[in-house]
């Protein structure tokens, strides 16, 4: 009979973990309550974000008029090395801008260009202003990319690395589908994001993917060289919790001692 209950409460135990886990496993239990507004909000922030010391940067500027803008462009002509038909042909190879440590970039024919701190788009139309009129006697289309937009996985992801955004942006539902989703054993109301932003400063943001709202956050939209890490659950924690040595010897004599105490209770009730 006491058997029979004992088995009844782990069955018990065991319903309510399940339930406990099921509800903290799916994503965005509540997207049906985010109002579209606001998700359309969060749309128009993608990409929105400030350049930082030590990004490359890829600049390309065009008009109708190719040849008035080549000067503006960093090109550099690289021949190919081989035979036959390709020992004459060559390559139109890109150099990137780096932001230096005083957030200034060297620009073809305009000079330095302090550009930290400032958004892709701003530098679009900074670069546009500077060329036209006095260059050109139309305005230009001028094109910025971050080429070295990666960001940071780790912990609980299934595929925890590096992501590299070629398109110079990403989102966080993104990035964890980059990382083949996160384990059962990680926490989706904990995730930690550690951004640094375009003066050095270092922020720790909390985000709870079961709720939806953090759609319409500010920690969305990934910005260059986050780090996100996912702490395992309890259940996790606790499975690879090692006992201190002492405590394992411990509970290794209190074990020998109980074997030594009821085999001889054992034998007292047959004599």
């Amino acid at each position: 009979m006491k058997l029979r209950n004992l088995f009844m409460l782990v069955a018990i135990a065991a319903m309510l973990f399940s339930c406990n886990s099921t509800k903290q496993v799916p994503y965005m239990t509540n997207i049906d309550e985010i109002p579209t507004a606001a998700l359309a909000s969060a749309t128009n922030q993608a990409g929105d974000f400030t350049i930082k010391t030590g990004d490359l940067l890829l600049i390309n500027v065009a008009s109708s008029n190719s040849d008035a803008v080549k000067p503006f462009n960093k090109l550099q002509y690289v021949p190919t090395i081989g035979s036959g038909l390709g020992q004459n042909l060559g390559d139109m190879t890109t150099i990137y801008y780096l932001v230096d440590d005083n957030g200034n970039i060297d620009f073809p024919v305009l000079g330095k260009l302090h550009v930290v701190g400032m958004t892709k788009k701003a530098i679009e139309e900074y670069v546009a202003s500077l060329i036209y009129p006095r260059y050109l006697n139309e305005i230009p289309n001028v094109e910025c990319r971050i080429q070295n937009f990666r960001v940071f996985c780790l912990g609980e992801f299934s595929a925890p690395g590096i992501i590299q955004a070629s398109n110079g942006r990403l989102n966080l539902i993104e990035a964890i589908a980059m990382c083949h989703d996160l384990t059962l054993q990680g926490r989706r109301d904990n995730i930690m994001l550690i951004r640094t932003d375009a003066t050095g400063q270092r922020t720790v943001k909390r985000i709870n993917i079961n709720d939806a709202s953090f759609i319409s956050s500010p920690e969305f939209n990934l910005q260059q060289n986050d780090i996100l890490y996912v702490q395992p659950n309890e259940y996790k924690a606790r499975a690879v919790w090692s006992a201190p040595p002492m405590l394992n010897f411990g509970i290794g004599l209190l074990g020998t001692a109980m074997s030594i105490t009821t085999f001889i209770l054992v034998l007292s009730d047959r004599f």
